[in-house]
C-alpha cells in the first residue's frame, strides 16, 4: 500500500472518533496531520473544514478526513475551497463510489450517525479506492468548471 498523507480535522462533536480514525490512519502506515479541533470545547466546524480543504487543494496532504455530528456541515464548508471534492459517506459502497466515479479527495463522516467500526470500514473502503477515470473524468472536469 502506498503511503498517503492525510489532513483531518473534526469538531467538538467529531473529536473522538477522530482521534480514533486518525491512530487507525497511523497503524496502517499513513502520514497524518491534525488539524484540529484538541478538545471538546465548542467550537465552528468550519474552521477545520477550511484547514483540511486547503491542506488538500495546496497539496500539503494527499487526502482529507472530516468528522462532524453529521458530516454535513464539514463537507458543505469544504467543498466551497476550488480543487476539493468532499463527500459524506455513511456506508462503504457510498464511500467506495465517491473515489471511484467522483474523485473525492475529502471524507466526510458524521460521528453522531455512524460508530467506531463502521466508521472504520468506511474509511478503509474510500481508501482502498482509487479513481477510475475514463467517462467519470469528463464529469469531474465539469465540477471543475464550475469553481472558475
Amino acid at each position: 500500500m502506498t503511503t498517503l498523507r492525510l489532513a483531518v480535522g473534526s469538531d467538538h462533536a467529531g473529536l473522538d472518533l477522530k482521534r480514533q480514525l486518525a491512530a487507525h490512519l497511523r497503524e496502517l502506515g499513513h502520514e497524518v496531520a491534525d488539524l484540529g479541533t484538541h478538545d471538546h470545547e465548542s467550537c465552528d466546524y468550519p474552521d477545520f473544514a477550511a484547514a483540511v480543504a486547503r491542506a488538500v487543494a495546496g497539496g500539503q496532504a494527499d487526502l482529507g478526513m472530516l468528522i462532524c455530528g453529521t458530516g454535513q456541515g464539514m463537507a458543505i464548508a469544504a467543498n466551497k475551497v476550488a480543487g476539493v471534492r468532499a463527500a459524506v459517506c455513511l456506508d462503504t459502497f457510498s464511500a467506495r463510489m465517491s473515489r471511484l466515479h467522483n474523485d473525492a479527495n475529502v471524507l466526510c463522516m458524521g460521528a453522531r450517525v455512524v460508530g467506531p467500526g463502521l466508521a472504520e470500514d468506511i474509511l478503509d473502503a474510500w481508501l482502498g479506492a482509487s479513481f477510475e477515470g475514463g467517462r467519470h473524468q469528463r464529469r469531474v472536469a465539469k465540477i471543475a468548471a464550475l469553481e472558475e
